[in-house]
């Protein structure tokens, strides 16, 4: 019997939590079906070092390929392809908020079930006037478990519309190098500390952060420091004191080598969290307070409950100060020792599970559906209170005006032709991410009619 499709669709956060956690799904779903995953997330390209199934790069609104209202349905239509040349009975969307693009399949493809994969610790943003809508839209919504889940006081904790699962993670105990081999692999000394450091670099105010926690590393005797990028701002200036023994390794994923490591300093990330933690890897997170993500929050739950130290993000003495504390090997052994009483992150599975549960349930009834189309276009302009009515009449007008009368530094890359890329070249594909020059990628073993429709749908989308 043919194996039945799955598609994981995820968005183009600023980390890789979105598509990790769809990976990690992936690769559970594979005893029974035939996942594919498609992104927005130039990371795509590293799925098959997670899970090693087949997977397509969508390049998301920001490459600015073509107009917004055109990306939406170029969305769309990619996905009803997809669904068509692989007969996929379920779509998963791993994103904060469903793009138009995603909740209009089910339109087109009413019979597909559509999953919400949504994570909690939500900030307080204009995207939580909409979740009532948008939830009724999906057939299921999966919430990853998160460690700090009592410390989630955002809009979604206190809705009942969702399946809460374990917390979702790569990090496998089974699998993970010991300390010895993941050191040989990476090329760490062994009889030397070793230290992670995660942390964005590039404006301002995360260099000055990665200056101040490197500096609380500079006491720590024959100290192996290692980052996942050279400590360098744009304009050339280094970002690390002297005297500090510094290693730059591009290892994916991480999460297989964090044995390697006494201890690491990183960003408060669900990734993050849910893989030192599970690794009982000694930490020092650092919240990072852009996006949709409380991190602060999560980073919180994790300091008052002794599962990691975590600082003021705007603090950068502190930073310094809490960073040096890890030096402390007696410190290090409790936030371990804290780390192994928590439960095991293996919600992939149970998401697997409830997807291969839900291929054999009956179809939504899809009466009403038309009618919540149309009110979630309606709130969208005019359910956020009189600011909000305001605000959005506002954009309207700003939109119309701006299809008159563009903005002249404001570009869409159109092409002059459609370049099809086929298969799971992950670095030809991260060159082409780079280059930022239009292309479609196709999943490997695409048909000849997948291929024509897809140049169709490029070529209403971006073609000059």
């Amino acid at each position: 019997m043919e194996k039945p499709t799955i598609i994981l669709a995820t968005s183009n956060g600023i980390g890789m939590g979105h598509l990790t956690r769809a990976s990690a799904v992936a690769a559970e779903l594979k005893s029974f079906a035939n996942p594919i995953i498609i992104s927005m997330a130039s990371g795509v390209v590293e799925v098959p070092k997670i899970a090693d199934v087949g997977f397509e790069y969508v390049p998301g609104r920001d490459r600015k390929w073509m107009g917004r209202f055109e990306w939406d349905r170029y969305l769309r239509d990619r996905i009803v392809a997809l669904i068509d040349e692989t007969n996929a009975k379920i779509i998963s969307f791993d994103g904060v908020v469903p793009y138009p693009g995603i909740i209009g399949v089910k339109s087109i493809r009413p019979k597909v079930k559509l999953v919400w994969v949504r994570r909690g610790f939500w900030q307080k943003t204009s995207q939580r006037y909409l979740l009532n809508l948008q939830s009724k839209m999906m057939d299921l919504i999966i919430t990853p478990g998160d460690y700090g889940q009592s410390y989630d006081k955002g809009p979604t904790s206190g809705r009942s519309d969702a399946v809460l699962v374990k917390p979702i993670s790569i990090y496998n105990p089974q699998t993970a190098l010991s300390k010895d081999a993941a050191r040989d692999l990476i090329g760490l000394d062994k009889n030397r500390p070793a230290v992670l450091v995660q942390l964005g670099i590039g404006e301002a105010d995360l260099n000055a952060k990665m200056t101040a926690a490197l500096k609380g590393l500079i006491s720590w005797p024959q100290l192996q420091v290692v980052l996942t990028k050279d400590p360098v701002t744009t304009t050339g200036e280094i970002l690390a004191p002297i005297g500090l023994d510094l290693k730059v390794i591009r290892h994916f994923p991480l999460a297989n080598v964090l044995n390697a490591f006494d201890a690491a300093i990183c960003a408060a990330g669900y990734n993050s969290v849910h893989e030192e933690l599970a690794a009982k890897i000694p930490t020092l997170f650092i919240p990072n307070t852009r996006g949709t993500d409380n991190q602060t929050a999560r980073a919180a739950w994790a300091g008052d409950n002794k599962m990691a130290l975590t600082v003021d993000q705007s603090n950068l003495n502190q930073i310094t100060l809490n960073v040096s504390k890890l030096i402390d090997a007696n410190l290090r052994e409790e936030l371990s020792i804290n780390c192994a009483t928590l439960p095991a992150a293996v919600g992939a599975g149970e998401v697997a599970n409830i997807f291969k549960e839900l291929i054999s349930k009956p179809d939504k009834d899809e009466s009403g559906m038309v009618g919540i189309k149309f009110r979630l276009k309606i709130q969208d302009i005019f359910g956020r209170g009189w600011r909000g009515t305001v605000y959005s009449a506002l954009q309207l007008i700003t939109v119309a005006y701006r299809m008159v009368k563009p903005h002249k530094d404001v570009k869409i890359s159109k092409a002059g032709a459609i370049r099809i890329i086929e298969g799971n070249d992950g670095e030809q594909l991260g060159k082409l991410i780079k280059i930022g020059d239009p292309f479609e990628h196709l999943v490997t073993g695409a048909s000849s009619a997948y291929k024509n429709r897809r140049i169709e749908i490029a070529s209403k989308a971006y073609l000059k």
